[in-house]
């Protein structure tokens, strides 16, 4: 299993309408390497749901339930989307503070590649930031 981050503006799409709906297609994805990122993810795999502009926070864990597809939002062959679907909110959110003060996390692309949207995280990372949110 891999395990992933994905950042939504919660204004635009927050983990609360996430779980009010149930499911969803990961959407605009305009970023080469954050579509090759979705490209990578399979079914089963989990995902780190993290607010950003407003918040900046880790907010929830989700699922891959289906692998990458046409992107229907666009006809654009170049974008695709991926299918997710909410696991369970942390009980504290991780702030983006906490994780670049945690050593351990500094080596992330949330904290190096600031503006990349869809990344991969080490399972010891998504383990780090679980235990940060409990």
């Amino acid at each position: 299993m891999n395990h992933w981050l994905v950042k939504s503006e919660p204004f635009k799409y927050s983990w609360e309408k996430f779980n009010k709906d149930g499911r969803t297609f990961w959407d605009g994805v305009r970023n080469y390497q954050a579509r090759n990122n979705l490209k990578e993810m399979k079914e089963g795999d989990l995902v780190l749901f993290y607010h950003s502009n407003e918040g900046k926070n880790v907010v929830g864990i989700a699922k891959v339930v289906k692998e990458f597809y046409q992107d229907p939002t666009t006809d654009d062959a170049n974008w695709v989307v991926v299918d997710l679907s909410p696991v369970e909110a942390l009980k504290n959110p991780v702030s983006l503070e906490q994780i670049k003060a945690e050593e351990s996390l500094k080596d992330i692309s949330l904290v190096r590649q600031g503006r990349l949207s869809v990344m991969p995280l080490r399972a010891a990372e998504f383990d780090k930031i679980l235990e940060m949110g409990s």
